[in-house]
């Protein structure tokens, strides 16, 4: 049989193998840094034999899917370590996660944060046991039997709701164990560094009907050092917290009466309108037209679009003049309408439309999270309606355009290519073309990507793009979708240059993604301390005492006049004090006036990026930050301040 690698290199054998003895005959290291294997695309144990000609990865924790295999060894290993401390315990579902793992459990007497300590102890004691891990079956009715003399009422319940002829699978590592698909490690030794991180509430199955169970977090790293790194990443973003600098720098606020519900500061809203200011901008530089649809439309509309049939639970509706209404979810259905307003020619196109479109999406509540996870936010949308002559033109313009605005902001980013979901519309062939024509374009551009099997929309395939921030965490922001679905489904018609009617095709196409979140990310990027371009406050005047205040209020006024975003400190407070309120608050740039400045028509500057920079003429210095507000340049910190 012939095993085809990754690399394209191709290994012939006689026989059935395993796939950690094909790993160990590429190479012992290999070998050792084995967590899985994917067989034609498929995610697999390490045991698993290989009988017939074959696509073979062999997965290490470098790769996300390995990532998965050996963090989920690492849930079984502390299910086990709680089963062997609190026996009386009852285990649900322990699956990896980014970053991470975690294990549901059922206790009378709760595990506190002071038993997690104890819980680690008893995993490092399985890891150095060094248990194997094996796989075994049953048929569905033993299985069933099993757990239920084991007193396991979750893992019975999961088992009952499979079809009658399942045969199950079960991983057993020692005296423990776990109803598991898997994949696992082939032996728990290989889990050297583990933390548990925190304690939860998680709902069984998701339902707020059912009982509210225990949910135990952790992380594990094959090596201490790789876990050192990620817990002092962790400590970070505490420090980075948008929620927390939010608050503190005046940005938003959140409140019981809507959670979910953003509400913007005035300081939060200089940095939103200047990042919409910017979005503006750049897409009429690439000869986008912006349009605003209503936030409310009809239940007609979105059974058209699919919506209503799709993603009926995440919408908020109503009734107006007994007629179902649902408060927009996406903008695309509205972009449509704008499209179909008049008729179109092959000259129009491609017609670039951008929105920023406030939607709402019924998120559950345990899921909301400061600016990150919210139920009413702002898209950046644009689509695109174009020949399909067009398309990998339209899809290179649209990537150099998110490529542009995460450079600016100093993010690096990778790309995901995914593809058809299972629950998705329209015929093989079209979602076969719109596949192709993504990754033609992506090939055109030379831009790295991988293929995320089955995350596409329902109505097309997509690019998605993940920016890395400043502490290595990635988010997902910019997305390009390409769809034959909706043109179709509204009979969207252009005329061509043979006089006859044709359906256009459409991307839908985003840069921040949601505007409300990508503000979250920047916060954390940046950890407040924003580009002077951006920054809500962009000078603060401080008056040495209450003498020089006309000459401060002259200064302020210049400024403001020059179009400066600026402050002036009037408190009756020491200087020291002011200037270190302003750092607190992250202002770029301080101007200290005093007997000198007024005497001389000077003003002392200090910033955030060199401390003390001297005394300059205000003409100049304004001259200076014009320049560097209008390039958005981005200044380096050569000094921290004390």
């Amino acid at each position: 049989m012939k095993i085809t690698l990754k690399d394209g290199s191709v290994k012939e054998y006689a026989e059935s193998r395993r796939i950690i003895e094909i790993a160990a005959d590429i190479s012992e290291g290999l070998a050792r840094m084995a967590t899985a294997g994917e067989v034609n695309g498929e995610v697999v144990d390490l045991r698993t034999v290989v009988e017939e000609d074959c696509d073979l990865n062999i997965l290490t924790f470098n790769d996300e899917k390995g990532k998965g295999a050996f963090r989920h060894t690492a849930s079984h290993i502390m299910a086990q370590a709680i089963k062997r401390l609190y026996p009386d315990t009852k285990l649900a579902i322990g699956p990896s996660i980014d970053d991470g793992f975690y294990y549901d459990i059922d206790r009378e007497i709760p595990i506190v944060a002071e038993d997690l300590e104890k819980i680690e102890a008893e995993m490092r004691k399985i890891v150095k046991e060094a248990l194997s891990i094996e796989q075994f079956t049953m048929p569905r009715n033993e299985a069933i039997e099993y757990f239920k003399e084991k007193g396991e009422i979750y893992k019975v319940e999961l088992i009952e709701d499979l079809p009658e002829d399942s045969v199950i699978s079960f991983y057993r590592q020692g005296e423990f164990t776990d109803l598991c698909a898997g994949p696992h490690l082939m032996n728990t030794k290989n889990v050297k560094a583990v933390k548990l991180t925190s304690l939860a509430g998680a709902y069984w199955r998701g339902s707020e009907k059912n009982k509210m169970l225990q949910r135990i977090y952790g992380t594990a790293f094959p090596k201490k050092a790789e876990l050192e790194e990620h817990l002092a990443m962790i400590e970070e973003a505490k420090k980075r917290d948008h929620r927390r600098l939010g608050k503190e720098l005046g940005l938003f606020m959140m409140r019981d009466e809507g959670p979910g519900f953003p509400f913007f500061l005035p300081k939060g809203m200089v940095l939103k309108n200047t990042l919409l200011d910017y979005w503006r901008e750049i897409h009429t530089k690439n000869d986008y037209v912006e349009i605003n649809t209503p936030i409310m439309l009809s239940r007609h509309l979105w059974e058209t679009s699919g919506h209503w049939g799709h993603y009926k639970e995440n919408m908020y509706t109503t009734v107006i003049d007994e007629e179902d209404f649902a408060i927009k979810p996406m903008n695309c259905p509205g972009g449509i309408l704008v499209y179909q307003s008049e008729p179109r020619s092959y000259r129009d196109l491609p017609i670039r439309m951008g929105e920023l479109g406030l939607v709402h999406r019924h998120e559950k509540s345990g899921q909301l999270h400061g600016l990150m996870r919210v139920r009413c936010f702002t898209q950046d949308d644009a689509h695109i309606f174009m020949m399909p002559e067009q398309i990998r033109d339209e899809i290179k313009g649209v990537a150099k355009l998110i490529d542009e605005v995460y450079s600016l902001f100093g993010f690096k980013y990778h790309v995901e290519l995914s593809t058809r979901p299972e629950d998705s519309m329209g015929s093989d062939e079209d979602w076969e073309l719109a596949t192709d024509a993504l990754r033609g374009a992506l090939d055109d551009l030379s831009l790295p990507y991988v293929i995320n099997e089955g995350d596409g929309a329902f109505y097309g395939p997509k690019i998605d793009f993940h920016l890395q921030d400043s502490i290595g965490r990635t988010w997902q922001c910019g997305t390009i979708q390409l769809d034959f679905q909706l043109p179709l489904r509204f009979e969207l018609e252009y005329t061509g240059a043979d006089g006859e009617k044709h359906r256009p095709i459409m991307i839908h196409r985003v840069a921040f993604g949601s505007i409300e979140r990508f503000i979250g990310i920047l916060i954390e990027h940046f950890a407040g301390a924003f580009p002077t371009w951006l920054s809500p406050v962009q000078v603060k005047v401080l008056p040495i005492s209450d003498k020089y205040m006309d000459y401060a209020e002259k200064v302020l006024a210049d400024l403001k006049a020059e179009g400066i975003r600026a402050e002036l400190d009037s408190r009756a407070e020491k200087i020291g004090y002011k200037i270190r309120e302003a750092q607190m608050q992250k202002i770029p740039y301080m101007l200290v006036v005093g007997a000198k400045e007024e005497e001389s028509g000077l003003v002392s500057v200090r910033s955030r990026f060199e401390g003390d920079e001297g005394q300059k003429p205000l003409g100049e210095f304004v001259a200076s930050i014009q320049e560097e507000i209008a390039g958005k340049i981005a200044r380096e910190v050569k000094q921290e301040e004390k």
